[in-house]
């Protein structure tokens, strides 16, 4: 199971949609129109739309917390060349190529350290500096960690050091590793290592400190991760967080692209997420209350599986749950 952000996480829990849509005034073209809930402008009552590919809408008023990918380094292994190394995979790695990653990963069948030294070789990635030493990369258990983690070893080899990938398991164990100096590397996930370290340190009641803003959240892990003797390195624009998801024949169909425009264009929608999103901030309570979105309709499936993304596909629900990462994006 991935330990990634989102649902998954006790701090991040989020999911969302479904389908389903109510009528309204029927307009000239014969769809039904109302008045819409964000800005007043008419909206018309929406039907799920089978197709073959998904499109993740844009959370344009982050809903969901920004967990980009960012290289954390126990503070006495976190040289400047170090440091550098796996800055330049930061400065590169973008969420479309996470998808493409583990699209060749999870649904290609090529191994992590294949997919690792072919992305290495095509983005030309190199360190700035050079620098000599062994360092262990950690890992996660799940193929998309798997694979940055191999990205960071190929770097940090071709850079002078003696690297090693060990795939660790979750969160609760590789992080006290990292910490103790047993492995000096690990990619993680900016909102929820923020979380995970502010409860930590500050209690299960502590109010949550990161955000859809990645600059702010970075800004709230700093002293964090000094506190745990960790580093961290500079996030990527790569993201693997919650999304919500409908067929490219839907956002064709009705002209959206991102959540906002769903509120203005459909005067409601159902919704297919894990059971918790109903009573989840990030999940149907946040589409309520920050987009003005009307579920009519929730069913139940799971998070970014396959029943929330073959309910979709096939004309199900409207919109769900995926992860932004997923390679079934692709």
């Amino acid at each position: 199971m991935r330990t990634t952000p989102g649902l998954i996480t006790a701090v991040a829990a989020g999911v969302l949609l479904l389908a389903g849509c109510s009528s309204g005034t029927p307009s000239a073209d014969g769809s039904s129109a109302s008045a819409s809930s964000s800005g007043g402008t008419m909206a018309q009552a929406c039907q799920p739309v089978p197709g073959d590919t998904l499109t993740v809408l844009t959370d344009d008023k982050h809903l969901q917390n920004s967990d980009n990918l960012i290289p954390a380094v126990n503070t006495d292994a976190a040289t400047p060349e170090l440091l550098g190394a796996l800055n330049a995979v930061s400065a590169v790695l973008t969420t479309d190529d996470l998808i493409q990653l583990n699209k060749a990963v999870d649904i290609e069948h090529k191994t992590s350290e294949e997919v690792a030294s072919q992305y290495v070789s095509d983005r030309s990635i190199t360190a700035p500096g050079s620098g000599s030493g062994k360092v262990v990369v950690g890992a996660a258990n799940f193929s998309e960690n798997i694979t940055v983690a191999n990205i960071y070893a190929d770097v940090l080899k071709a850079a002078g050091y003696d690297t090693e990938v060990r795939t660790i398991g979750s969160r609760e164990t590789y992080l006290p590793a990292l910490e103790k100096g047993e492995i000096q590397v690990v990619p993680e996930y900016a909102a929820t290592v923020t979380e995970f370290l502010n409860l930590a340190q500050n209690g299960a009641d502590a109010a949550p400190v990161a955000s859809g803003d990645i600059d702010a959240t970075v800004a709230a892990l700093e002293p964090l991760a000094k506190a745990a003797g960790l580093t961290f390195g500079d996030p990527a624009a790569a993201q693997d967080q919650n999304a919500f998801a409908v067929t490219q024949a839907f956002a064709d169909q009705y002209g959206v692209t991102s959540l906002t425009e769903l509120a203005q264009t459909c005067d409601s929608i159902s919704l297919g997420g894990p059971p918790e999103c109903p009573d989840r901030t990030f999940c149907q309570i946040g589409l309520e209350k920050e987009y003005g979105l009307k579920v009519a309709q929730f069913d139940s499936l799971d998070a970014g599986g396959p029943l929330t993304k073959n309910a979709i596909l096939q004309g199900q629900v409207m919109v769900g749950l995926v992860f932004s990462s997923d390679g079934s994006l692709g």
